[in-house]
């Protein structure tokens, strides 16, 4: 080879290498692909969290992989409802709580309440009222049941019990509760929000909210470390050349402001109770699983437990638990949580015990036909209020707007801290084709209110005269009604109407899972059962989900593996 062609070969590996490093460079985490920049420069510009490894579990969630399944009924229907029939849907990964809400968990948001909001005071009463779990449930006109109705909610014997005597309301507001407290604990590790601050400058006018601390930080207690506490060893925040600070508020980019916790819809739920993650048959592909356990049976079938209940439900008539000491499920009410097996998804209690709230409003369809992906029916899509300057509003204590439900209860529909809330009107919806009005619950229902261009009507009365009415023919429910007059009294309107033809409303939800309560055939996860929102009950409790972001299985290189 000739001196030319080696320098030739020279010059170009040399080039090579500089692309390469240049390459390199220009597609690192901190540089930007799209302009080059430098990302996370202390000299200022974007700021991102280019090193986020994954979604962690927050407190008390398992890991729920999603994927496909057959929703609904394959097998028993004894009871004819015709509101479960098969149909395939998909769910995206999501986490759950491995149990029910316990006694001591809901107690200690109980406490919170307490201790922030006084009763004492007559401008918060109702709200620690509002979230008292209605022990009353526990009481029968022909039945001693007075020891729960006194010690079930507060007695140690009774810490790690499910919490029953919730209303859905209530279990969606402790879940907007603990998603709070979680994220404030994560800003505290992280060094966002000073070290133990949620204890001593926490007050009813300085709460934290995850949505106000995100719109507006400067509304949150606490302040910022890095301008309040320069020693605090734990801070991440970032100065810049000139020491001062970058990134002095946690944003969504951090990755350290996790999703909600909530209810699990409907789907979700029901996908979690099969637990068809290590079983791969074609017939359980195809929905002829039955329970969250493997086999056709409530007993065990291993040697050393041969014969043992594999849930907490009614074995038949004036038989809660069995023969004492022989075929016992162990309970005669609710059981501990953890007292049976889990499921294959780690998830306990998911037949049996209690059954559990879910977000979904009832009809007796499933509209597959609209939405196979993430099904769920109870959207009302709301956005935050705006004051003139373009500010959220938020919430203040003389602000707390309180709700009196039909069965004369009342709760705070706010709290303060909290941005105020308003339906989306025309600047969101118009000329949308995936939604095009706030309150979706109602949607392809099957009335004449589900077609797009419906328009209020006249309906005739019980006396012969019309009125505008906004209630759905088909779902013809009973109107009760509840008003305070000028004294603060409560008068309570009964609807006796003979001409209400339905219980079904939009503030009925969907319930799941057998109960201590229920027999063999309510455990079967794919019934489904539904109960006024607003109501508690001796044998409903609840836990709660949180949706997954980013890859859909905690293992991303699985498939590459």
């Amino acid at each position: 080879m000739d001196m030319k062609n080696v320098l030739t070969i020279k010059l170009l590996l040399v080039l090579a290498v500089a692309v390469t490093a240049v390459g390199c460079k220009r597609s690192g985490s901190n540089s930007s692909r799209a302009t080059g920049w430098d990302i996370n420069s202390r000299d200022g510009g974007f700021q991102y969290n280019t090193s986020f490894k994954g979604q962690e579990a927050g407190p008390g969630l398992v890991f729920v992989e999603g994927g496909t399944f057959t929703m609904g009924r394959v097998q028993d229907d004894v009871m004819h409802d015709w509101n479960n029939s098969p149909n395939q849907q998909h769910v995206q990964s999501f986490y759950m709580d491995e149990t029910e809400v316990t006694n001591l968990m809901y107690l200690e948001y109980l406490d919170w309440i307490k201790r922030i909001y006084p009763p004492a005071e007559e401008n918060f009463k109702a709200i620690y009222d509002g979230v008292l779990p209605d022990t009353l449930v526990w009481r029968n006109r022909l039945g001693f049941n007075e020891v729960m109705t006194e010690n079930y909610l507060r007695h140690p014997g009774y810490a790690e019990y499910p919490v029953v005597g919730v209303s859905w309301i209530q279990a969606v507001e402790f879940a907007n509760w603990r998603s709070d407290r979680v994220n404030e604990a994560n800003l505290e590790d992280a060094g966002y929000i000073q070290r133990d601050a949620k204890l001593n400058e926490v007050s009813s006018d300085a709460t934290f909210n995850t949505d106000t601390y995100i719109n507006a930080p400067s509304q949150v207690y606490g302040g910022n470390t890095a301008l309040t506490d320069p020693e605090n060893t734990r801070r991440r925040v970032q100065t810049n050349a000139a020491g001062d600070p970058i990134n002095v508020n946690a944003t969504r980019e951090t990755g350290l402001i996790s999703p909600k916790y909530r209810l699990p819809t409907e789907t979700e739920w029901e996908y979690a109770a099969l637990g068809l993650t290590s079983i791969r048959s074609y017939n359980v592909y195809r929905g002829r699983k039955k329970y969250p356990w493997d086999g056709q049976y409530t007993r065990s079938g291993k040697r050393k437990v041969r014969g043992d209940q594999l849930a907490n439900f009614k074995q038949g008539k004036g038989d809660y638990g069995g023969i004492a000491g022989w075929s016992d499920d162990g309970a005669d009410i609710t059981n501990a949580v953890k007292s049976y097996e889990p499921n294959d998804f780690g998830l306990y209690d998911m037949a049996g015990n209690v059954a559990e709230w879910v977000a979904d409003v009832y009809r007796p369809i499933v509209d597959d036909e609209m939405s196979d992906f993430n099904y769920y029916r109870g959207n009302v899509y709301t956005k935050n209020e705006l004051n003139e300057d373009g500010t959220v509003r938020i919430v203040t204590s003389d602000e707390i707007k309180f709700d009196t439900l039909p069965n004369g209860k009342v709760i705070a529909r706010n709290l303060p801290g909290e941005i105020h809330q308003v339906p989306v009107d025309e600047n969101e919806t118009y000329l949308r084709t995936n939604f095009d009005t706030s309150d979706n619950r109602n949607y392809r229902d099957g009335d004449q209110r589900s077609s797009r261009d419906y328009r209020d009507g006249f309906n005739e009365m019980e006396d012969g005269s019309s009125e505008t009415t906004h209630t759905r023919k088909m779902y013809n429910s009973p109107n009760h009604n509840v008003e305070t007059d000028s004294t603060g009294a409560l008068i309570r309107e009964y609807d006796r109407s003979d001409k209400r033809t339905s219980l079904i409303n939009d503030e009925v939800r969907v319930y799941k899972g057998g109960s201590w309560k229920d027999r063999e055939y309510w455990l079967d996860p794919a019934q489904r059962r539904y109960f006024p929102q607003n109501m508690a009950t001796d044998y409903i409790g609840f836990r709660c989900a949180m949706s997954r972001v980013g890859s859909k299985s905690e293992n991303k290189n699985k498939r590459k593996n």
